[in-house]
């Protein structure tokens, strides 16, 4: 039997997203659209459709007097992540 993948990490971008920011402790903007390939306007829905999930949370503050947005995990994301990673591999392992 195989278990349902989450829709919203089943896009390709937010799925990117979301695999950066498993493996830090958080990233600003520029960072993930560098790590991403995204353009700034995708990205930036994508970031807000994570946020309004509770899967990340995004600080904005400034610095040097410019806007900075940065993003880290949220627990609920990190739980929705490996449930996601689970729920693939039960598509990759053969069934006996």
């Amino acid at each position: 039997m195989f278990e349902e993948l989450d829709p919203l990490l089943h896009s390709q971008l937010r799925l990117a997203i979301m695999s950066v920011l498993i493996s830090v402790e958080s990233a600003d903007f520029n960072y993930l659209l560098e790590r991403t390939g995204a353009t700034r306007g995708n990205l930036s829905v994508q970031i807000s459709k994570l946020n309004d999930a509770g899967y990340i949370q995004v600080i904005k503050s400034f610095r040097n007097k410019m806007p900075l947005t940065t993003c880290r995990i949220a627990p609920k994301g990190v739980e929705a992540f490996e449930k996601y990673v689970t729920a693939l591999k039960s598509y990759l392992t053969r069934q006996a």
